[in-house]
């Protein structure tokens, strides 16, 4: 993921919100990758007119980005659409593979999106205490022994809770209880 990938998502979102300002700013820092992203594959001119057929796509679409995805990995498919358009505007035959979304932000970590919002619905389901345990111990490594210090709870208290509490969520997931719930 890029370095902007959260200062732009936070300005798109702000921009969904009805923050105005917040979008010029997320439109202005666009239009500089775009611009870098377009010149290296298209004549001048039709550079910059396929970053401002980029922008206005945004500005339509802007309802359709999926704000659990990364937004850098949005932006990218419809940039690389608009380049596609262009080559067959002007009957070029270039192949645009698209590895070279890196070029313009980085990878897609979609997948990895995916799963952190899954096993934070999952965890929601848990009591405030047992899935802060969970979280600290399986997901950020603190130590059993820390945990047990941190909550006041013996080393072996804290075993049996996360444990539990794993084998609550696995039967939930078993009796249907996906992460969309």
């Amino acid at each position: 993921m890029i370095a902007q990938e959260t200062e732009y998502r936070a300005w798109m979102l702000a921009a969904l919100a009805g923050d105005a300002a917040a979008y010029r700013t997320l439109l202005a820092a666009l239009t500089r990758h775009l611009r870098a992203y377009f010149v290296r594959r298209l004549e001048a001119g039709a550079a910059e007119d396929a970053v401002q057929e980029t922008l206005i796509a945004i500005h339509a679409r802007r309802a359709t980005y999926d704000t659990a995805l990364p937004f850098t990995a949005w932006v990218f498919g419809i940039a690389r659409y608009k380049l596609i358009d262009e080559f067959r505007r002007v009957k070029r035959r270039v192949a645009v593979p698209l590895e070279e979304a890196g070029d313009l932000f980085g990878h897609d970590d979609t997948e990895e999106a995916i799963a952190r919002r899954d096993v934070n619905l999952l965890l929601a389901k848990l009591p405030a205490a047992k899935r802060q345990l969970v979280r600290d111990i399986k997901l950020e490594g603190v130590s059993v022994a820390d945990a047990a210090a941190r909550t006041g709870m013996s080393e072996s208290a804290v075993k049996v809770t996360v444990h539990r509490a794993i084998k609550s969520l696995g039967e939930d997931i078993e009796r249907g209880g996906d992460a969309d719930r």
